[in-house]
This record gives structure tokens, sequence and C-alpha cells, in this order.
């Protein structure tokens, strides 16, 4: 499994502890060291079933300072896409990618379900 993530992240440190305590391996992948690109979002949308819109981190500086509030609801697809795999840091994380399932965020029931406790 692939764990993108950003390393200074609370949150994101908080779903490496629950993977390590686990014992569930990951490789992991620095968000904002390397940016995922337009074909692997739409690749881990599709496989997420999530609406595009889920992988905007909306608390992040950068989604405000660009205004993405206002702004998200008249773009296309393709637009979001390019837009997102322009800076890690518009990126929702972690994003976890499995052989069949990806999931966006760390709400502990949703991995505990989906990985098993």
């Amino acid at each position: 499994m692939l764990l993108v993530w950003y390393p200074k992240c609370s949150t994101c440190q908080k779903a490496k502890k629950w993977l390590d305590a686990r014992g569930i391996p990951v490789e992991t992948r620095d968000i904002k060291l390397e940016n995922p690109t337009a074909e692997e979002l739409r690749a881990w949308q599709r496989q997420s079933g999530l609406p595009l819109q889920r992988f905007f981190n909306t608390s992040g500086q950068l989604y405000r300072s660009l205004g993405l509030k206002d702004k998200l609801p008249a773009m296309g697809e393709e637009e979001m896409l390019g837009l997102l795999a322009t800076d890690g840091m518009l990126v929702k994380r972690p994003i976890l990618v499995g052989g069949d399932f990806t999931l966006v965020g760390f709400r502990e029931a949703q991995w505990e379900e989906r990985l098993g406790g």
C-alpha cells in the first residue's frame, strides 16, 4: 500500500502511527516533495468513489488564498485535476492507496472498517 502524506501534518502522523501499531506495512510518499499527477489523482478518485472536490485540502492556506471555495463549483473535472496536480498542499491528506481502494483523509472508523483493527 502507498501512504501519500505530509510528514509535518498531525493527522498524517496519526494515520502513520495507526498503521504502524497494527503492523500494516506501507510505502510512504511526501506529497510536498512528490506531488500526485493528474493521472494518479484521476485513478484514485475513481477508486475511492468520492467526488473530486473531496480531494481538495479545504483547510489549507493555499486553498483559501486562491479563493477555491467560490471557484470550485464552476470548474470542470479536468481543470480541478490540473489544479490539484500543481501543488501537493492543495491535496487532502493522507491518502492511502491499496490494490482495490483509496481512502482520503484519516477517519479511524473508516480505516478500521477497510483494513481491520
